[in-house]
């Protein structure tokens, strides 16, 4: 609702529904909202992969931005790379994927689907034997989830290489340049935001489990004495930096690795799991790798990449702490947790997407009262488009437009009204609360970076 100046009267009642949140009503609103959508829509998509549209795209780069300025640009002790999709094939025979990176899977004969044989109870009816619900199951065998493909013109045996199915294996490749090139001592690490691929038997959940997604990862190298406190000190700063992002408290958790669980080169492991409406699931990963991968390649490649302490006069192998966060599984987490519906004063209802203004992905949307007034609304959006994402919008009544960008998460919208012209100012609605103010329009740049440029 809107009074006679197109500023908006209803206000939250305080009947804000969080959870539960079926996954089909968030799916359904980031294809038609433009955040997320299956890959070659129009052919019937290929399970496993996603599109992120214009406003997805915008998320996923302010994640990948936060993590980045934490992560690199704040600290003196870490360097960026970003490493090239497809290794050596020996990258993956020294990093044990070839042997050992693979899952159970079975197929029924009937319904010729492939499952995971560790996964069978959620396997459901066999659409293909009749009178029988049962499936028609092969024995288990293991199937390597690295994704093969061909370097070069020739077919032989020799061009075959492998789509990495993560992205430390590069940083561990590199890490002797890296040190060199960037004059860094130990301890130091190494970061990088990049794709991987895995071909996953049943991709699910949205694009909580794809067979292409994008890491956020960094490879902490320090020695071996003082490995267990850079866990710690990863650990505190990793969850940290979820909680920053705006994570309810009640939907982040840290869950520690039990022995049966750890890889059997890692001395710890620690998740961070956000409560997703399939349950808690993994969004990061912190694991001390101890000096496993960096002997391995050391092994497998011939070159040395042990360092020399001239302080403590020791050679040695650096230990590994590695971060992972998935930047997909963030992005759906995000969504998740942003999602609302409430209910306001006289009975109408609005879904809002509570973004930290910091990573929503239109910052502000301007909204002439009028089209008489596109001309100067839209100097207006010029304006802020030089310092961040906004929107214009002068299609419907003001109260529809208002209810658009609370869908899609924009945290404030600029009305410029006919008392603009005479006054110089502007009115800016707050997407949380929905209170307005007048702010003049030579101001309205500077106030909107205020409360945008807040520190993740």
């Amino acid at each position: 609702m809107s009074d006679a100046s197109g500023v908006e009267s209803a206000r939250p009642n305080g009947d804000s529904e969080r959870h539960p949140l079926a996954m089909e009503t968030l799916v359904a609103l980031c294809a038609s909202r433009g955040f997320i959508f299956p890959s070659s829509e129009i052919y019937g998509g290929v399970n496993g992969f996603w599109d992120y549209g214009p406003l997805g795209v915008e998320l996923k780069n302010n994640v990948k931005a936060a993590w980045w300025q934490r992560v690199v640009r704040e600290r003196q002790d870490v360097v960026g790379i970003d490493s090239a999709i497809i290794c050596h094939p020996r990258t993956w025979e020294a990093s044990g994927h070839v042997e050992h990176f693979s899952d159970p899977m079975v197929d029924c004969r009937a319904c010729k689907k492939r499952f995971r044989a560790d996964q069978l109870d959620e396997a459901g009816k066999c659409s293909a034997r009749e009178g029988s619900s049962e499936h028609d199951f092969t024995e288990a065998r293991d199937f390597n989830l690295m994704l093969q493909t061909q370097i070069g013109a020739s077919l032989d045996a020799t061009t075959a290489a492998y789509l990495r199915p993560e992205t430390c294996q590069s940083i561990f490749n590199d890490f002797k340049r890296v040190r060199e090139a960037a004059r860094q001592k130990i301890p130091f690490g190494i970061a990088q935001i990049g794709k991987a691929f895995r071909n996953e038997i049943t991709p699910r959940n949205f694009t909580f489990r794809s067979r292409e997604f994008e890491q956020a990862e960094m490879e902490f190298f320090c020695h071996p004495s003082e490995r267990e406190q850079w866990f710690e000190h990863w650990k505190e700063e990793r969850l940290r930096f979820h909680r920053d992002l705006g994570f309810s408290p009640e939907n982040l958790r840290t869950r520690s690795h039990g022995e049966d669980e750890l890889a059997h080169y890692a001395k710890a492991a620690v998740d961070v799991d956000f409560r997703f409406p399939f349950g808690w699931q993994e969004i990061e990963g912190i694991h001390d790798r101890g000096d496993w991968d960096l002997s391995r390649h050391s092994e497998f490649s011939g070159k040395d990449l042990s360092v020399t302490d001239e302080v403590r006069k020791e050679r040695y192998t650096p230990m590994v702490i590695e971060t992972s966060v998935g930047v997909d599984r963030t992005c759906l987490a995000l969504l998740v947790n942003a999602y609302a519906e409430e209910t306001l004063d006289g009975g109408d209802t609005r879904t809002v997407m509570r973004f930290q203004p910091a990573l929503a992905p239109i910052k502000a949307a301007v909204l002439p009262l009028s089209k008489k007034l596109a001309e100067p609304a839209r100097a207006v959006h010029s304006d802020l488009q030089r310092c961040f994402n906004a929107f214009y919008d002068e299609s419907g009544n003001i109260g529809r437009r208002y209810r658009r960008q609370d869908e899609v998460g924009t945290p404030f919208c600029v009305t410029y009204d006919f008392d603009s012209n005479e006054d110089g100012r502007v009115t800016v609605r707050e997407r949380d609360s929905m209170e307005q103010r007048r702010v003049p329009v030579e101001g309205i740049v500077s106030y909107l970076r205020d409360r945008l440029e807040v520190a993740l």
